[in-house]
C-alpha cells in the first residue's frame, strides 16, 4: 500500500505558476501510474493529468492541456504537477492518486489518494 502526501499549494495571481509535489512512501513507486485530480467548492472531483509507470506516457484534461505538465522522478518517489498560466477557475483542492491498473486514464481505477493541497488563483 502506498501513502501519498501533496505539497506546494498556495495563493497565486492569475497568470502565475505553481508546482505541486506528491511524495510517496510504501509500495514500489515505479509500479504505480499516478494522477492529479482536483475538486472545486460545490463541484465534483475531476481529472487533471496522469502519467504512466515509467513516465513515458502522459494524459491531460482539455482544460489544462498546454498549461500544466505532469512528471515523475522514480528515484525520489515523487510526482509533480507544474502549473503555468493559472486561471481563477483552476482554484481547487488538488489531490494526487496512484493506481496499478492498466486503465490508468480512468479515475475509478485509482486506489490510493493523498489528503490534498489547496490552490487558490486570484483574479
Amino acid at each position: 500500500q502506498v501513502h501519498l502526501v501533496e505539497s506546494g499549494g498556495g495563493l497565486v495571481q492569475a497568470g502565475g505558476s505553481l508546482t505541486l509535489s506528491c511524495a510517496a512512501s510504501g509500495g514500489t513507486f515505479s509500479s504505480y501510474a499516478l494522477g492529479w485530480f482536483r475538486q472545486a467548492p460545490g463541484k465534483e472531483r475531476e481529472f487533471v493529468a496522469a502519467i504512466s509507470w515509467t513516465g513515458g506516457s502522459t494524459y491531460y484534461a482539455d482544460s489544462v492541456k498546454g498549461r500544466f505538465t505532469i512528471s515523475r522522478d522514480n528515484a525520489k518517489n515523487t510526482v509533480y504537477l507544474q502549473m503555468n498560466s493559472l486561471k481563477p477557475e483552476d482554484t481547487a483542492v488538488y489531490y494526487c492518486a496512484a493506481c496499478q491498473s492498466s486503465r490508468w486514464r480512468t479515475e475509478q481505477e485509482y486506489d490510493y489518494w493523498g489528503q490534498g493541497t489547496q490552490v487558490t488563483v486570484s483574479s
